[in-house]
């Protein structure tokens, strides 16, 4: 049986345990990954058979660069990350040398998807699940304004940039906060309206930041499989539940939402819907079109969301798969000595 190549470019480091599922899938398909990322010693690159570097560019000349590399490859599954939108972009130079993208190809989709003030406009329309209050601003008179309608609104109040990903540039408003504290504790993310303000002032002109109402109930990462026209194939909620217990849990009304995004979207192959509580109602962080930062997690539920959406990019047939019982998880870290390409990487101290 031919093997199956596939090509993850510059990922996260869990990429590690994306490839070992699909490498271990449950049809014995055999598999050869292959992996680029600028530094050769990157974690994700451990789990791939072939690892390379990757240079820093941008647009259409990074997108060259990949078609470039499945070609000489010869790669029938493309898993990208990043530059996903320049890449979708560009899907055709792909499939002029047989490579699966395993991308959402609609352009405007995924555009707003990546913008989480636009995303929000789209899920007010259509009203699908419920949203924070929020306003996006680009000034600090904006970013007053959007402060004192939310707190007279009996709000505790956060913001970030409406591109970004994960954590990056998120903070809560608190003017309680003790700066003294703070400087001989842990690192946190709050900052007071004051501070915050002073230094938007002082920039002028910044990104946008949404500036919305702080949910402080249990955060849910949906992780959703769908097929290549964006039928849900399974959807598996997963919380914190603890220092590093994270529970997969059967919430109907979260079934719900995955199912409603999927309808309304189609989002393809694997992808991942944040919500937080507020009151008892599940209420939308934003979407990653994308397998999550946990999805290994995820997969212990008994579904293989990477293998899978391989699966039925390469047209194989993928049931729907059910989850109603609850999973507690955690995880260990496990030493190993890096590799590059199959090879042990050993290297003399010196003193």
């Amino acid at each position: 049986m031919k093997k199956v190549n596939i090509y993850f470019n510059r990922w996260f480091s869990v990429a590690y345990h994306y490839m070992n599922l699909i490498r271990g899938n449950e049809d014995g398909i055999p598999v050869q990954i292959f992996a680029t990322h600028p530094d050769i010693h990157h974690m994700s690159l451990q789990g791939a058979d072939v690892a390379g570097t990757e240079p820093a560019l941008e647009g259409i000349e990074y997108v060259q660069f990949c078609v470039d590399f499945c070609r000489r490859n010869e790669i029938d599954i493309f898993i990208p990350r990043l530059h996903m939108l320049d890449i979708a972009l560009h899907a055709s130079l792909f499939d002029e040398i047989g490579t699966k993208v395993l991308v959402c190809r609609d352009l405007d989709l995924l555009e707003m998807i990546m913008d989480k003030g636009k995303f929000y406009e789209s899920v007010k329309t259509n009203g699908i699940m419920t949203i924070p209050d929020y306003h996006v601003v680009s000034n600090a008179e904006q970013f007053r304004e959007a402060y004192e309608d939310l707190t007279a609104k009996g709000h505790k109040v956060c913001f970030k940039p409406t591109e970004t990903e994960g954590g990056l540039g998120f903070r809560i408003i608190d003017n309680d906060r003790s700066p003294v504290e703070e400087l001989f504790g842990h690192v946190t993310p709050l900052i007071s309206f004051g501070e915050a303000y002073r230094i938007l002032a002082e920039a002028g002109s910044f990104p946008n930041l949404m500036v919305m109402e702080l949910l402080e109930g249990y955060e849910y990462s949906i992780d959703c499989l769908s097929d290549e026209k964006g039928n849900l194939l399974a959807a598996v909620p997963r919380r914190k539940a603890g220092g590093r217990l994270r529970l997969m849990e059967y919430i109907p009304e979260l079934a719900e939402v995955a199912r409603r995004v999927a309808e309304t979207y189609r989002i393809p192959f694997n992808f991942n819907v944040q919500m937080k509580y507020s009151g008892g109602v599940p209420k939308l962080l934003e979407i990653n079109p994308r397998m999550s930062g946990g999805l290994h997690i995820s997969c212990l539920s008994g579904i293989n969301f990477p293998y899978l959406a391989v699966k039925s990019a390469l047209g194989g047939e993928v049931l729907p798969a059910e989850f109603e019982h609850n999973v507690l998880a955690s995880h260990v870290e496990q030493p190993l000595i890096m590799r590059i390409n199959g090879e042990s990487v050993i290297t003399d101290s010196v003193n």
